[in-house]
């Protein structure tokens, strides 16, 4: 593969995801379903461009640093061509939901990743709310795959296609789909879940391309009817400006870490879960989880 077929490539596959988005947008209207909003929209647009910047910054630096890796240090060669592409589609897929799982559970890579979670909407266009900054350490979850043997620009070509299916799962249009497709596939279903602010549903579902990962690691959730999904963040920003939008939490991790005491406790802040608090009244996603199933199992035994 040449970077004139990528760029084709991805220029084709961005295209309909577009109109896809264009004709979803019109069926939300036409059906009054209010799964889009013009201030959200606008707010993805800008987020998706500052991106696109940053995008644009680390695309030869990935590049060098992959194809380095594959030139001098690769340890694999695959012949087979269709064994090649096989593997590292699903190399490169857990690659992601361990990049991903990352991003829910260090506070740092959180801080990043939350923009991606900011909006109240979920839509096509949702799937292009990027994390702005998560190219300049993203390629470092790559690296693996050029010296297992896998060309710079196939592994790029196989994170855009994986990305592309990504963001077409990110929609309210399709329910649940038929069950064999529902356990290995990410299905719009198990995305919904992942942006779901619920707190049975917080830092579920880390899959791009198949959900088998995350039952694999304990990271799966089926969307249940009787907890019905509010997207967003648990708290939501009161201050959607362009630099808070995209700066919020690391304000915010700024601020808990001039609260501790001890150097410990600061760098606990950065590498710990989201909520974690050196002050003993942490509320990470664990902990909400586990009040949840207190409260529901004391619920159960009164009802008996």
């Amino acid at each position: 593969m040449t970077t004139t077929h990528l760029s084709q490539a991805i220029f084709y596959l961005f295209g309909t995801i577009i109109i896809l988005s264009c004709l979803e947008s019109y069926f939300s209207y036409k059906h009054d379903k209010k799964h889009y909003d013009t201030k959200d929209t606008l707010t993805t647009i800008y987020l998706m461009s500052v991106n696109f910047l940053v995008n644009v910054v680390m695309k030869s630096g990935t590049f060098l640093l992959l194809d380095y890796c594959y030139q001098h240090y690769r340890l694999l060669e695959i012949s087979n061509i269709y064994l090649y592409w096989t593997v590292l589609v699903l190399l490169q897929d857990f690659l992601y939901w361990l990049l991903h799982t990352t991003g829910h559970y260090i506070r740092v890579f959180w801080a990043v990743h939350v923009t991606h979670h900011s909006s109240e909407q979920f839509n096509l266009t949702t799937g292009f709310r990027s994390s702005v900054f998560e190219p300049m350490y993203r390629l470092f979850f790559f690296v693996p795959l050029s010296l297992l043997g896998f060309s710079a620009i196939d592994i790029l070509f196989a994170y855009y296609v994986t990305q592309i299916y990504g963001n077409l799962v990110h929609t309210q249009t399709i329910g649940k789909l038929h069950p064999i497709i529902e356990y290995i596939f990410v299905t719009p279903s198990h995305h919904r879940v992942h942006h779901a602010s619920n707190h049975r549903y917080l830092d579920k579902n880390m899959g791009m391309l198949l959900i088998l990962w995350d039952r694999m690691f304990g990271t799966f959730q089926e969307e249940l009817p009787e907890d019905e999904i509010r997207y967003g963040l648990t708290k939501e920003l009161e201050n959607r400006g362009p630099v808070n939008i995209i700066f919020h939490e690391f304000f915010a991790l700024a601020a808990d870490m001039k609260r501790a005491d001890t150097l410990t406790d600061k760098l606990k802040y950065l590498f710990c879960p989201p909520g974690w608090s050196h002050e003993g009244n942490s509320q990470t996603t664990k902990d909400l989880q586990r009040q949840l199933e207190e409260e529901e199992q004391k619920t159960a035994y009164l009802e008996a």
